[in-house]
């Protein structure tokens, strides 16, 4: 008799990789675009400027993997919270198809996004 197999262990590692990311880029990318820029304290790259950074290869990489952990991290994280604190684990196979579902989504959304910006 075989023991069944999880998908715990990689969704919990999509929520590890997600979480350092966001903790550790997300607040440069807000820092700088949200704060520094807008204030003058850097120089502000301008619409042009970003669209051409945003042109380059790497960045489109280095957004897609943000955007891609980022929501499979918030979907982990949403999922928990309403089984443990509003004691919906009765809904949990629903909600890990709703809600990692969805982060699926956005992240192909995402991926065309960035294949079709200019």
């Amino acid at each position: 008799m075989s023991a069944k197999r999880s998908n715990e262990p990689a969704v919990w590692m999509l929520f590890g990789i997600g979480g350092f990311l966001v903790a550790f880029l997300l607040p440069v990318q807000i820092f700088l675009y949200g704060i520094a820029f807008p204030l003058k304290w850097l120089p502000d790259p301008g619409y042009a400027g970003t669209l051409s950074l945003a042109g380059d290869v790497l960045t489109r990489i280095y957004l897609v993997i943000l955007v891609f952990f980022a929501l499979f991290h918030a979907a982990h994280r949403i999922r928990l919270t309403m089984g443990d604190v509003l004691q919906m684990r009765h809904l949990n196979t629903a909600l890990g198809v709703l809600l990692y579902g969805a982060a699926l989504a956005g992240s192909i959304i995402t991926l065309v996004l960035a294949i079709r910006l200019p």
